[in-house]
């Protein structure tokens, strides 16, 4: 199975990534079919630069994307579709960031008026 991923190149604690599209059992650091662009989250302007034409040559050949992939390519405008969710969160994480979030929540508000006493009529 063929698969579009990101393979990370550039120095330490500065890292650029290339588009490639390799087999799916293969090592990102190895040999790939084609290198279709690269993708360097540190530079502020042009971050992405991508062969759109290839990779819809390779999607269309049965190549499938990961979701980091799929996202970059959706936030670029190359493909269309949904996003992916991209993390995984188990149901014990997933209940503890929920209670975390409820005990953050404000509570009602208590009225700190005191309340209103009418004078006597004279």
């Amino acid at each position: 199975m063929l698969i579009i991923r990101l393979s990370r190149v550039g120095k330490t604690k500065c890292p650029a990534y290339r588009f490639i599209v390799s087999e799916k059992a293969r090592d990102t650091k190895g040999t790939y079919l084609e290198l279709l662009g690269n993708y360097n989250p540190n530079d502020k302007e042009n971050k992405i630069t991508i062969k759109a034409d290839r990779v819809k040559y390779w999607i269309s050949k049965g190549a499938q994307m990961s979701n980091t992939v799929s996202n970059l390519f959706l936030k670029n405008g190359i493909i269309s579709g949904a996003k992916k969710k991209s993390v995984y969160l188990s149901e014990d994480r997933k209940k503890k960031i929920a209670e975390k979030k409820k005990a953050s929540e404000p509570k009602a508000p208590v009225s700190t008026e005191a309340p209103k006493v009418e004078a006597p009529a004279a």
